[in-house]
């Protein structure tokens, strides 16, 4: 069954990859690995091109790129440095700031819910 929302405190950061991105191969161990050490999100790894029905017409020209949603909403979608701490970083920041009033735009609001509805999350 599909969960198109997420429990009040939970997040989602989903990482837009391709298969054949190798800074994506290096960066995927690494990014499961935060997963662990982050209980309060659900972490997703996405590749753009097999799942196509959930990425949409996104046009992804830098990997890798991620989506960092809260309960609510999406809250940042783009590239982001091949760096951990740097993900841990935004990531701390977001939540830090607490809820936002809204999602930081349109697409990535949607993106957000083609993810949840996917059930890949």
């Amino acid at each position: 069954m599909a969960s198109e929302s997420l429990k009040p405190g939970q997040w989602l950061v989903v990482c837009l990859c391709a298969q054949w991105c190798g800074t994506c191969k290096e960066y995927r161990e690494g990014f499961e690995k935060l997963a662990q050490s982050h209980p309060e999100a659900r972490f997703v790894w996405l590749d753009i091109e097999d799942r196509e029905d959930v990425a949409g017409d996104l046009d992804i020209e830098t990997f890798p790129s991620l989506l960092i949603s809260d309960a609510q909403h999406a809250r940042f979608l783009g590239p982001l440095l091949p760096q951990l701490p740097v993900l841990a970083r935004l990531l701390q920041s977001l939540q830090d700031a607490g809820p936002a009033p809204q999602a930081v735009s349109a697409t990535a609001q949607a993106l957000r819910e083609r993810v949840l509805a996917a059930d890949l999350a």
